[in-house]
């Protein structure tokens, strides 16, 4: 790769120990995929919850914090932890996880990164902005923001996206170039869906069709443009089903005002996807009835999923736990709309600053005995099965009758 000036001096050994663990590690990145060179980026993203990070990753981190020559250039944030302190009793969390994540945020901090704990910043922190250079980790957040926003990023592993918020940069290869942004999958759709779950289902069906990191769906046919919420599980899923990193729907993303904008109408329709290919991927979701807990995350939840949840609510008591996951940043004003008061008076409860499957979900099984799992997010019935879990995918209101009765309809 060829290096400027501070680059230069980075790996040098100029700016720190730091610094040049660093940037080497990123050359190593980006000569892998062929980059030519770096690209300065705005903000990065990391994910960072201690499940995923394990011990080592921790005293990684750790030796990082304690050389005590470095800390973040640019503004560096984090996606969801492994627990909500608050709650840890609840979900049936061991002290050991708890240490370990007490470990990892004090490492983290040291290093000048803002503990903001979200996987829906496009939502709550900063959305990147059209063209915008930046460094993101989770798979939800890099497709929303490539994009919904139009910003540049690929997936960043946990050291990557650290990486470039210590050096202020990235490896300049896949979707920072304009020639890996133009579409190459061609899709058609005959019905444009409504509730949450119908558009992750749809997002699903997508991924598995694109099936892999540099496929760029075109997707036509939307006759109304989806709201930020709708996107968010519609990309998320992709993302899950598909590792599909961009998307674009015409006439509503940024970069397809029109279908030639991306080179889409240069490319034969490859599918027509309707209701039934939708119906028919959260059919393989409903293997039984009964339920055992119901969870509404992955994404976590914005301040309007939580308002229409909180009215459904109301009036109610619930035989089965159920959950709600959102961020740090929403949280506080779910607690002063009365949202949180509706949802715990159901006998629900609201969590912050984790998200389900990233917090020792096969332990908080093994500790509960929550096997059977109704959720209306696609993304997370696509990952828990792994876990141990029987997933079941509904919408919001199939799955609070669910927490009600014990059994989805």
């Amino acid at each position: 790769m060829r290096l400027n000036d501070e680059e230069a001096a980075m790996l040098a050994g100029e700016a720190g120990t730091v610094a040049r663990t660093v940037i080497e590690h990123q050359i190593k990145v980006g000569d892998f995929f062929g980059a030519q060179d770096f690209v300065p980026v705005s903000q990065a993203h990391i994910m960072a919850d201690t499940e995923s990070l394990g011990q080592a990753g921790v005293m990684w981190l750790e030796r990082l914090a304690d050389a005590g020559d470095a800390r973040v250039r640019i503004p560096t944030i984090t996606d969801p932890r492994g627990t909500d302190f608050e709650k840890a009793s609840l979900l049936g969390q061991a002290g050991w996880m708890l240490e370990l994540e007490r470990r990892a945020i004090d490492a983290f901090t040291r290093l000048g990164v803002s503990m903001t704990d979200t996987c829906i910043n496009y939502q709550t922190v900063l959305a990147a902005t059209r063209g915008e250079h930046v460094a993101f980790g989770d798979t939800g957040v890099v497709i929303y923001s490539n994009s919904v926003s139009g910003a540049r990023s690929n997936f960043e592993g946990g050291p990557s996206a650290l990486a470039a918020g210590l050096t202020g940069r990235t490896p300049r290869y896949g979707f920072h170039l304009d020639a890996q942004r133009r579409a190459t999958l061609r899709l058609r759709v005959d019905w444009t869906p409504q509730s949450l779950n119908d558009w992750g289902a749809l997002g699903g069906v997508i991924g598995r069709l694109a099936g892999n990191y540099w496929q760029v769906p075109v997707i036509e046919g939307l006759d109304a443009a989806p709201t930020s919420d709708q996107l968010k599980h519609f990309g998320a899923a992709m993302a899950s089903f598909g590792s599909v990193a961009l998307f674009h729907l015409v006439g509503i993303t940024p970069d397809a005002a029109r279908l030639s904008d991306v080179g889409g109408d240069a490319l034969p329709v490859a599918h027509r996807i309707g209701q039934a290919e939708v119906r028919g991927l959260q059919q393989s979701y409903a293997v039984e009835k009964e339920i055992d807990v119901v969870v509404f995350s992955a994404p976590q939840l914005s301040l309007f999923e939580l308002r229409q949840l909180a009215g459904l609510c109301e009036g109610r008591r619930f035989r089965r736990p159920l959950l709600a996951i959102t961020s740090p940043q929403v949280k506080p004003d779910c607690d002063r709309f009365g949202y949180t008061a509706a949802i715990e008076q159901a006998g629900g409860t609201v969590l912050s600053g984790m998200c389900f499957y990233q917090s020792y979900a096969r332990e908080i099984r093994e500790a509960k005995g929550w096997t059977r799992l109704a959720t209306n997010s696609a993304k997370m019935v696509n990952i828990l099965g792994g876990y141990g879990y029987v997933p079941m995918l509904a919408s919001m209101e199939h799955c609070v009758d669910a927490a009600e009765t014990g059994e989805l309809a």
